[in-house]
Order: structure tokens, then C-alpha cells, then sequence
């Protein structure tokens, strides 16, 4: 009697139903969580999603499982779910964003609007190449958002033109925003010289509270009355650094800053990596998106060095073209990147604030582009 209990659960585990394409993805799962540990590439999203990863790939487990009627549970996972195909959480972590950010440096030097723009370059060139390579229009321009270096704008665009790809891409967004310390540093070098990288620039004026308290405020009218479609972003975004930015609701600014960034942070990421299950993920267009995605972060990365470059011409010197780099929108990593970059040819180089300017541009920039695509796609 105990030997056939013993067989009875054997047959209706998990491990009757896993096939190697699960062992693959269990695999893709674990070094994940490894890179996420131990090398601590973006660990607050990469680690969640990679566990999300894992628990989708664990046969019958059925927690990304729909309700088969009105009467019946689905799986937790697929609850949760909602809040990315209802494009909830992208919007309330942009809330949160716009929380910790501060806009001084752009505000103070408006250029840097132009080295947000020119960082989107990426886009329209990983567009027009997955289009060639077959992808549809909504494919090839969800793919192409991933060169913008932002994961909620690119979860948020993907849910409403290309859904089945959201695994690969979301996967490739993420961690490529999480790659952001190998990946620029040589193409900052390849396109920059060692006296341009060593410019010292001049310190920022002070913006006042009125101007920072303004700024939310322009910037949503502006944008949503030209780009509708990208209101829940950016509305969500320059809504919470009025929160900030006011001095009038301290409590909701830290809850949006630490506690509901991190609750959906939470929720965002395992969803998210549960929609990689090995039936979808492992499929040739899976390595051409996370290909056209590198291709697409890497041509940011030029396009905002390049229209540094052509700004360190025209000021004769006074901007270092390094800023460039940091118009992508993972803020404020790349920001880092081009301080440390900076300071490795000069010590005497501050670049952080300078670099913060592009880099919070390359949010509004990323987010715009998603609304141009979802106008034009949607």
C-alpha cells in the first residue's frame, strides 16, 4: 500500500511532466538569479523576474494557469498578471520614478533634452531592421522600444501592439538595462577622445522651487495634449515628482518612493518572468528580439555620444560629449557610468549632476517614443 502511494505521487508530480525544454529554462532561471546575486546586475528586477522564470517552468504547478470557468480559481500568478496587461504597474512604477527624480539639471540645462532625444536613436534604427528581418509593424516596433532602456515604458508599449513577445522582451530590457557598466564603456571610448573625455564642465546654476514645481506641470499638458496615448506614463511620472517636488505631501512622496515602488516592483517582476514558459520562449524569434534589442541599446548609445559630440563643437569645448551617453533612460546607472567614465581621464571630473540632466531627458524621451509608436501602431 505505502509502495503504490509512493507511485501514485510520483505520477502526478511534477517531474513526469518535465521536458528539456523546461530543464532549459530552470537552467536560464538559475543563472539569472546568479548574475542577480552574486554580480548584482540590477537585483530589485532581475531577481524577481528570474524566480517568476523558474516557477512558470515547474510543471503543473498552474500558477499562470487561467480559470477554466467563471466558478473556478486560476493561478495566482495569473491574477497578479493583470496589472501588467492592464499596463497598472509600468504606470504606478513611473509614479515612483517620478518620486526620486530630480529635475534640476534639466531643467537647468535644457540641451540635454536634445542628448535624451538623440539617445533614442536606437528605436528607429532596430525598427527599421526588424521590419526587414519580417516582424510585423507592432512586433518590430515594440522590439525597438528596448533601445530605449526602459523596462516599464517597454512592458507598457508591448501589452498593447505585441503581448505574445512581452517574455523576450521584457527578459532583454531588463537585462541589458542591467548591463549597462559593460556594455557603454567601450563605445564611449571607441567614439570619444581621451581630451574630450576629460573636459571639466562648468557647474550648474540653482533652479528654484517655483521652476521645479512648474516643470510637472508643463511638461503634462504638453505631452499628453500632443501624445494622448502616453498619458498614463507620463502623467503618472511628473505626477509623483510633484509630490516631490511641492514639499506639501511628504507621506504620499515616501510611500511612492519606497513602499509602492517596491510592492509593484515585486509583482511586476515574477509576472513578468512567468510569461517566459519554455513553450514560448525557447522559438527562434526569441534570439533575433534579444539580438535586435542589443542592437538597439547600442545605437542609443551612439546616437546620445554622437549629438555629444556635435554639442562639445558648437560650445567649443564646454560640454563633454560623455553626457551623451546617458540620454538612455535607465537612470541613473548610465548617469554613473559616464561619472566613472569621466574620472577615469580626469579625476578631477564631476560629470554626475551634468549626465543626470540627459539621463532623466532619456525617461521622457522613451516614454514620448512609446506614445509616437502606440499612436502610430496601436
Amino acid at each position: 500500500m505505502f509502495i503504490e502511494a509512493l507511485h501514485e505521487i510520483w505520477k502526478t508530480s511534477g517531474f513526469m511532466a518535465l521536458t528539456w525544454q523546461h530543464v532549459v529554462m530552470i537552467i536560464v532561471a538559475c543563472v539569472l538569479i546568479y548574475l542577480a546575486i552574486v554580480k548584482k546586475f540590477e537585483p530589485l528586477l532581475l531577481l524577481p523576474i528570474a524566480f517568476g522564470v523558474l516557477l512558470a517552468n515547474l510543471p503543473l504547478a498552474g500558477l499562470m494557469a487561467e480559470p477554466a470557468s467563471a466558478s473556478e480559481a486560476g493561478g495566482l500568478l495569473y491574477y497578479l498578471y493583470l496589472g501588467v496587461k492592464k499596463g497598472i504597474y509600468p504606470s504606478l512604477i513611473f509614479l515612483g520614478i517620478g518620486a526620486m527624480t530630480d529635475f534640476g539639471p534639466l531643467i537647468a540645462r535644457p540641451s540635454s533634452l536634445l542628448l535624451g532625444a538623440g539617445a533614442q536613436f536606437g528605436i528607429c534604427i532596430a525598427f527599421v531592421v526588424a521590419v526587414a528581418l519580417g516582424f510585423a509593424p507592432e512586433e518590430a516596433a515594440s522590439i525597438a522600444i528596448i533601445g530605449g532602456a526602459d523596462g516599464p515604458t517597454a512592458i507598457f508599449l508591448t501589452t498593447r501592439l505585441a503581448p505574445e513577445l512581452l517574455p523576450a522582451i521584457a527578459i532583454a530590457a531588463y537585462s541589458y538595462m542591467a548591463l549597462i557598466p559593460m556594455i557603454q564603456p567601450p563605445i564611449m571610448k571607441a567614439l570619444t577622445t581621451k581630451k574630450e573625455r576629460e573636459i571639466e564642465m562648468s557647474q550648474l546654476r540653482e533652479v528654484s522651487k517655483l521652476e521645479k514645481i512648474c516643470f510637472p506641470i508643463v511638461v503634462t499638458i504638453v505631452c499628453v495634449l500632443l501624445l494622448p496615448s502616453v498619458a498614463p506614463l507620463i502623467g503618472m511620472l511628473m505626477l509623483g515628482n510633484l509630490f516631490r517636488e511641492s514639499g506639501v505631501v511628504e507621506r504620499l512622496s515616501n510611500t511612492a518612493q519606497n513602499a509602492l515602488i517596491n510592492i509593484v516592483t515585486i509583482f511586476l517582476g515574477v509576472t513578468v518572468g512567468a510569461t517566459a514558459v519554455a513553450e514560448n520562449f525557447l522559438r527562434p524569434e526569441t534570439l533575433k528580439i534579444i539580438g535586435l534589442g542589443l542592437m538597439a541599446f547600442i545605437f542609443s548609445t551612439v546616437g546620445g555620444l554622437l549629438l555629444g559630440k556635435l554639442m562639445c563643437w558648437l560650445t567649443k569645448g564646454k560640454i563633454n560629449p560623455l553626457i551623451g551617453s546617458a540620454g538612455v533612460s535607465a537612470v541613473p546607472m548610465a548617469a554613473r557610468v559616464a561619472q566613472i567614465e569621466g574620472q577615469k581621464a580626469n579625476p578631477a571630473n564631476f560629470l554626475l549632476m551634468h549626465a543626470m540632466g540627459p539621463n532623466v531627458a532619456g525617461v521622457i524621451g522613451s516614454a514620448v517614443a512609446a506614445g509616437i509608436l502606440l499612436s502610430l501602431f496601436g
